[in-house]
């Protein structure tokens, strides 16, 4: 009883912190190709290979668009994940790990185990998209507005969380259909993040968790509004 307490007491804290400081998949392209980075958006923070990227597994992603979906290979390369092609307008890449390594830490007495599954989704338009990823966040057909669903239903009094290039942050909630809005004034890259917290334990590679932490970004660019401040000063990556 006393572990099941503790176990929901954090499932609670998790549940309801912020986006910063919490390592993350994300999505950015260039003109040529679109490349998957592990790290944290908002203080220019990439993981390189040999390290900690090496964590992130997958070995594809999914382009999609009203004509249908085509899957992508990674190369592997020192600073990211990246794809031989790029999305054009109207069309999307989503992506997911789920074979995460399982993290063990100490809570007082008590040994938690937790899974993670991040997603990762960029967008080159405002058009609605239909969920794909097991926790999504999509465009909803005007701009500034988001969806979120967990499984294909809409989750409702979600926060998410937005981060422009220069590390500026705004977070919101959704309402009652799953929907939040924002206003997106620079132009430049945003990266917006959704958190979840399956309650599930299971078994990973041979090893238990007691929950599974789900993260998703979504990725887009904005070319209207105001010139956008200079991206924040990149950092070293972790040993």
């Amino acid at each position: 009883m006393k572990r099941n307490f503790v176990l929901l007491s954090l499932l609670s804290t998790l549940m309801f912190s912020g986006a910063a400081h919490a390592h993350q998949i994300w999505l950015e392209q260039t003109s040529k190709a679109a490349s998957l980075y592990f790290g944290e958006f908002d203080r220019n923070l990439r993981e390189t290979s040999p390290g900690l990227l090496d964590k992130i597994t997958q070995k594809s992603a999914t382009l999609a668009d009203e004509k249908g979906e085509k899957i992508l290979n990674f190369t592997r390369k020192e600073n990211a994940l990246v794809l031989p092609a790029r999305a054009a307008k109207n069309q999307s890449i989503y992506t997911e790990d789920v074979d995460f390594p399982v993290s063990e830490y100490k809570n007082g007495d008590l040994t938690v185990r937790s899974a993670r599954i991040l997603g990762a989704r960029l967008v080159t338009s405002t058009a609605a998209l239909a969920p794909k990823l097991t926790l999504d966040l999509i465009p909803n057909g005007k701009q500034g507005e988001f969806k979120v669903f967990y499984k294909g239903q809409p989750q409702a009094k979600t926060k998410v969380g937005l981060i422009a290039q220069s590390g500026w942050t705004r977070e919101a909630t959704t309402n009652e259909q799953g929907v939040v809005k924002f206003d997106l004034p620079w132009q430049g890259t945003y990266v917006l993040e959704v958190r979840y917290v399956d309650k599930t334990p299971g078994e990973r590679a041979g090893k238990p968790y007691d929950f599974t932490n789900f993260m998703t970004t979504l990725s887009l660019t904005q070319t209207s509004g105001i010139k956008g401040l200079p991206t924040t000063p990149a950092e070293a990556p972790n040993k």
